[in-house]
């Protein structure tokens, strides 16, 4: 049976809700806080419900939409869609787009906390039951504009990954990686898909999306899993198999541990310039504003990143106990900060031609937004500049306005693609829109 909330908590939680959400504070990203070696501050004292800011989701009004910077033009791709959360271009310009969310994770709502955190999710537009299809994109004339859409892959758990290798597509459920056959051009899949591997889940299942990329030579697969937990609150036995990147060898059907100690490894990619695999990563919530910063970071095979007992290297996390210094002792600090719960879910290598020169070989993240901030963060797209395969300067933004002037949230950019054009695509899940981002001027928005 449910733990009813005691009345004082619960009218605690209601009140910070109430007064937490809405803020008409634009979401801005403090330099001090991004790049290679950002300021850490001391970490902020326990309370007893963590602070929240949430952006209330509203959707997109009529003929309004994100706001591109200088340089950049954008249109709408494809409207109407489910909670679009990753995307993948085909060979062939054909574009999918996972139509997911959380599954049922009884185990996760049955704590004072779990409950808050519910509500605060469905006031940010994450509380919609998950569509479990893969949908494909058309545009078939080339203007920029899906003109067909076709139910590619239906009846799946909470997908989110995707990746292709020759004629098999792969698909990180939430609790399996899984194969299908691909013929170029078709409209859907039909047939049953075949397990790989099994990925942990359960019915806690607290970070539920599960990353996928491929190698360069398509010989391993790599799949993000997330912890369970924020900081291991629930018990180490519980983040079995759990906040590491996976190694996969689909024709043994077997796995391994790439890298650990990464809390929550949203989204993979390689680098076009020396084929190393990259993530980004959310960071632990809880421990104040500027604590403790999402990342991009190449993923080092064998190193540990820290979680739950460090960040940013070796900094402890005296939260966790028992402590394991000699683990604690072997933490490596990730490349590059994006900024303190940006909530980065989108990763794309750019390598096209279609935008200035200088955006080659840079990386395009999507930053969802932050609910454990106040004032709020992120909500927008940046370009991260690399030069050499590593980041060079500072991020730029690219595509921001997913937050109104009164707080609320009109769309939230997630996964992140290149097209075959050169134009970068990102999915809105709130928006239910994927954007394209292409060269240009840009324009007054229209609110």
């Amino acid at each position: 049976m449910a733990r009813r909330l005691p009345s004082a908590g619960l009218a605690l939680a209601l009140a910070v809700l109430a007064g937490g959400c809405g803020s008409t504070v634009q979401p801005l990203i403090h330099a001090s806080n991004t790049g290679p070696d950002p300021v850490l501050p001391a970490p902020a004292g326990r309370r007893l419900l963590p602070t929240m800011d949430i952006a209330p989701a509203v959707g997109w009004k009529a003929g309004a939409m994100p706001v591109p910077a200088v340089g950049f033009a954008v249109n709408a791709f494809a409207r109407g869609l489910a909670h679009p959360r990753t995307l993948l271009v085909l060979p062939n310009g054909d574009v999918l787009v996972a139509e997911t969310n959380a599954p049922q994770r009884p185990e996760e709502g049955r704590s004072l906390r779990g409950k808050v955190m519910g509500l605060v999710m469905k006031r940010a537009g994450a509380g919609v039951p998950s569509a479990d299809r893969i949908t494909l994109l058309r545009d078939a004339d080339g203007d920029g504009v899906a003109e067909t859409r076709s139910v590619f892959l239906s009846g799946l758990h909470s997908p989110f990954g995707m990746a292709l290798v020759g004629d098999a597509l792969y698909v990180a459920d939430t609790d399996a990686l899984l194969r299908f056959p691909y013929v170029d051009g078709a409209a859907s899949i039909d047939a049953p898909g075949t397990r790989v591997v099994e990925l942990p889940a359960g019915p806690r299942n607290h970070h539920w999306t599960k990353s996928l990329a491929a190698s360069p030579d398509g010989r391993r697969l790599y799949v993000g899993v997330g912890s369970n937990s924020n900081v291991g609150e629930n018990g180490m036995d519980e983040e079995a198999g759990r906040a590491l990147v996976l190694e996969v060898d689909p024709a043994a059907g077997t796995s391994r541990v790439f890298a650990s100690g990464i809390r929550n490894p949203t989204a993979l990619a390689f680098n076009p310039h020396d084929g190393t695999l990259w993530a980004v990563a959310n960071e632990r919530d809880e421990l104040g504003n500027d604590l403790v910063p999402d990342y991009l970071t190449s993923v080092r095979e064998g190193a540990f990143y820290g979680w739950p007992y460090s960040y940013w290297g070796r900094h402890v996390d005296a939260r966790v106990q028992p402590q394991d210094p000699a683990l604690v002792a072997t933490a490596i600090a990730p490349d590059y900060a994006l900024g303190s719960h940006v909530a980065a879910l989108g990763l794309a290598f750019y390598e096209g031609d279609a935008l200035p020169a200088h955006r080659r070989g840079g990386a395009f993240v999507g930053l969802h937004g932050s609910w454990n901030r106040k004032p709020p963060t992120g909500y927008q797209v940046v370009f991260v500049p690399f030069a050499g395969g590593r980041p060079a300067r500072a991020m730029e933004p690219v595509l921001t306005g997913f937050v109104d002037a009164d707080g609320n949230a009109q769309g939230r950019p997630v996964g992140v693609a290149i097209d075959r054009h050169g134009a970068v695509l990102v999915a809105d899940d709130v928006g239910d829109t994927i954007w394209r981002i292409t060269a240009g001027e840009a324009t007054a928005p229209r609110r």
